[in-house]
C-alpha cells in the first residue's frame, strides 16, 4: 500500500512540475490542473480500497484454509465413531456449506455489503424452498432420525407396517429392501420412521416356538417325549445356561391337544430348524402311530321317497 501511495505522490509531483514549467500545454484539451486535484481527492479512496481488497483476500485464504482443515478433522472423527456413511457424508456437507456460508459474510461485510440484507434474501429462499419441498423434508428428517438412533442397519431383516425384506440401503430420503424372492421395494424414510419396525436380525440368537396338535386317544407322554427329543438332538439347538429346551401340553383344544416345544437357536439357523423340526414331527408321529388331528366334514345324506 506505500508503495501505491508513493507511485501516486510521484505522478502527482510529475504533473504539477508540467504544469508549472508549461510543459503540457502542447497537449490539446489537457487540463492537467483537473487532472491533478481529481487524482489528489481520488488517491485516499482508492488506497482504502486496495488496502480492503488485500485484508478480504487474506481473509477468504485463511478461511478456506480453515474449513479444509475442519472438514478433514470431521471426517476422521466420523471414522473413529464408526459413523453411517451417508450420515457422515450428510454432516461434513451441511458443515461445509454452514462454514462458507459464514465465510461469505463475513467476506460481504468487509466489502462493505450489509449482511443483514443478505441475510433476509437467504432465509427468503429458504423458506420458499422448505415450502415446496414439505414432503421430502419429512423423509429428509426421518433419514436423519433413522441414521442417529440405528433401529436398523445395512444388513438387518426388517418387518414394517409397508413391507417386510432385508435392508439394502439407508438413504436420506428413502431406505431400501430386498424381499426374500428378491424384490426390491422403497420406502419414504418419513413413514418409516413414525412407523413400527420389527427388527428380526438385530440380536445373534431367536428362540423357536413350536406347536403341534396330537388326537385325544394318542399317547400324550408319549408325544411330547419325541417332540423333546427331536428338538433337544437336532445340530441347531443351543444348549445354553436358562435356554434350554422345553416340551410342554400348551392347551386342551376342542378337538386336539396342543404340544409345545421351545428351542433357542442361531438366527441365520432359524427356518432351517424350523423346516427340519416340522418334516421330522410329521414322519416320527406316523412311524409311532401318534395321530395329527386335522379338520372334516362328515355329510350324512338322508334317502326320502320321491312322490
Amino acid at each position: 500500500m506505500q508503495i501505491l501511495q508513493k507511485a501516486g505522490s510521484a505522478g502527482l509531483a510529475w504533473l504539477e512540475s508540467m504544469e508549472a514549467t508549461g510543459q503540457g500545454e502542447g497537449l490539446p484539451n489537457l487540463n492537467l490542473g483537473a487532472i491533478v486535484n481529481t487524482l489528489k481527492s481520488g488517491l485516499p479512496g482508492i488506497a482504502k480500497l486496495c488496502s480492503r481488497l488485500l485484508f478480504t483476500g487474506i481473509i477468504l485464504l485463511i478461511g478456506l484454509r480453515i474449513i479444509h482443515s475442519a472438514k478433514k478433522f470431521l471426517n476422521r472423527t466420523f471414522e473413529r465413531m464408526e459413523m453411517e456413511i451417508s450420515l457422515r457424508k450428510f454432516l461434513v456437507s451441511l458443515t461445509n456449506a454452514m462454514m462458507y456460508m459464514l465465510l461469505a459474510l463475513i467476506i460481504a461485510e468487509k466489502l462493505g455489503i450489509n449482511p443483514t440484507s443478505l441475510i433476509a434474501v437467504i432465509g427468503s429462499a429458504g423458506v420458499a424452498v422448505a415450502l415446496s419441498l414439505q414432503e421430502s423434508l419429512s423423509n429428509f428428517a426421518g433419514g436423519i432420525v433413522i441414521l442417529i438412533m440405528k433401529p436398523f442397519k445395512v444388513g438387518d431383516y426388517i418387518i414394517t407396517s409397508q413391507a417386510e425384506g432385508t435392508v439394502t440401503n439407508i438413504g436420506l430420503i428413502y431406505t431400501q429392501l430386498l424381499t426374500v424372492d428378491n424384490k426390491s421395494v422403497v420406502i419414504p424414510n418419513g413413514g418409516l420412521a413414525n412407523s413400527s419396525i420389527t427388527n428380526v436380525t438385530a440380536e445373534n440368537e431367536r428362540r423357536l416356538d413350536f406347536y403341534v396338535n396330537i388326537s385325544y386317544q394318542s399317547n400324550l407322554r408319549k408325544a411330547k417325549n419325541i417332540l423333546f427329543q427331536l428338538m433337544d438332538t437336532h445340530p441347531y439347538t443351543l444348549h445354553e445356561e436358562g435356554r434350554m429346551p422345553e416340551a410342554f401340553v400348551w392347551e386342551l383344544g376342542e378337538s386336539a391337544v396342543v404340544l409345545g416345544c421351545r428351542v433357542w437357536v442361531l438366527t441365520e439357523n432359524y427356518w432351517k430348524l424350523k423346516f427340519d423340526i416340522t418334516e421330522a414331527v410329521k414322519l416320527r408321529y406316523d412311524e409311532e402311530g401318534i395321530e395329527i388331528p386335522y379338520c372334516q366334514l362328515d355329510v350324512t345324506i338322508k334317502n326320502q321317497a320321491v312322490p
